[in-house]
């Protein structure tokens, strides 16, 4: 391994490493390393926050280290209290195998599926009798548990904390135990957790995993970590146009931090991008382009830009256009029932964006739902259909 390659593992987009002289000799001597990455499946899409993780597996891949990808399909059921102010609800051994499968499908837009040791800590779990458990459990104190600040914070408001809450970081550190793992790479968030498994390791006469914690991103906000529920979000399945869309409306100020954790682009490179106010513009479209051509191809990539510059900065309207036809023998339909069906968002949501004025007909915002006309709609600022009223005609 080159000293470049050792130093982009180290340095690219991490905010901490434990212990990183540990991490440098393991990474010098040759030796083929165990990468571990936990994740629990609890959402049906994956976005750009989680890729910056899974770009730096994949730069260990690249390396010929084996990578393991943890699906937490036992964990996942009750859920990590990290950051969490109330109890997690139980969540059945089906909606989470569904997620699941979902996150594997998504992980090949990044990792080499075929290298990848693909693992489900009920493996373990399922097998392990009660007393197995409490041995494991009886390694940690209460006391180390409740440390943690959204404990803590729980704790000085009254609130409740379940009982299986505090034993979720010695199950994760079991994990680490039973994977043999020689390295963990994971998001700031998951620290406490994946230190827990350096002393049950070292109990179990393993060599205590080093810890790579990363950056966490912004989402389109600039402000908060990129997160669905925030809706800052961009899903890694998000259409090219769109993807592009999205990432040319992130500020400025969180263009170096996207084009770091998010491309190849030489560090001493991304800092002179990061500096340069005057180019903003295309530095932007060069990031996009960058972006949706790994997730989806330069072809795409290509006519995505093209698509931005035409409807964004030259205002134009699309040559092509989907069509939503309202059949003449069907009901009569309102706006936000147009809006409903086309861009399959929920009736309160349509209601919602044509009262904050995000819809427009023919070029004129619309003020309140009416009666569903024939015209081009245009839903915020790259989506068009072209609804055609066949009751009307």
């Amino acid at each position: 391994m080159t000293r470049k390659n050792q130093e982009d593992i180290l340095l690219r987009g991490v905010h901490d490493i434990t212990v990183r002289k540990s991490l440098e000799k393991k990474l010098a001597s040759g030796k083929k390393l165990r990468i571990k990455h936990g994740v629990d499946p609890t959402t049906a899409n994956l976005h750009l926050g989680y890729a910056v993780i899974y770009r730096k597996l994949r730069a260990f891949q690249e390396l010929g280290h084996t990578v393991i990808f943890l699906i937490g399909d036992f964990t996942g059921r009750f859920g990590d209290p990290t950051d969490k102010e109330k109890t997690r609800v139980m969540r059945s051994k089906h909606d989470v195998e569904a997620a699941a499968k979902s996150y594997i499908d998504q992980i090949g837009l990044m990792l080499d599926t075929k290298k990848l040791e693909i693992r489900r800590n009920s493996e373990w779990y399922d097998k392990m009798s009660a007393e197995d458990l409490l041995r494991v459990m009886s390694e940690f104190t209460v006391a180390r548990m409740l440390e943690r600040d959204m404990f803590q914070k729980r704790i000085k408001d009254g609130k409740e904390i379940g009982l299986h809450e505090p034993v979720y970081p010695v199950l994760q550190a079991w994990d680490s135990v039973q994977l043999k793992s020689d390295v963990t790479v994971i998001g700031t968030d998951q620290t406490f957790n994946e230190l827990q498994a350096r002393v049950l390791q070292e109990r179990h006469g393993q060599a205590p995993q080093d810890v790579m914690s990363m950056r966490i991103l912004v989402g389109t906000d600039g402000v908060q970590k990129m997160s669905q529920s925030l809706g800052n979000a961009i899903s890694l399945k998000t259409k090219p146009e769109d993807m592009f869309g999205k990432i040319m409306s992130i500020p400025d100020s969180a263009v170096g931090q996207y084009f770091e954790l998010l491309t190849d682009i030489p560090l001493n490179e991304v800092i002179e991008i990061a500096k340069d106010k005057k180019n903003a513009m295309e530095n932007k479209k060069r990031l996009a382009k960058i972006i949706v051509s790994e997730f989806h191809s330069d072809t795409e990539a290509g006519q995505a830009e093209k698509y931005f510059v035409s409807t964004i900065q030259k205002k134009e309207v699309p040559k092509f256009l989907p069509e939503f036809r309202i059949p003449v023998h069907g009901p009569s339909l309102l706006v936000s029932d147009v809006v409903k069906e086309v861009w399959e968002v929920s009736r309160s949501e349509a209601r919602r964006l044509i009262k904050q004025g995000g819809l427009s007909i023919d070029g004129v915002i619309l003020k309140e739902d009416e009666e569903a006309r024939s015209g081009v709609y245009k839903k915020g600022k790259l989506h068009f259909v072209k609804v055609i009223n066949d009751q009307k005609s």
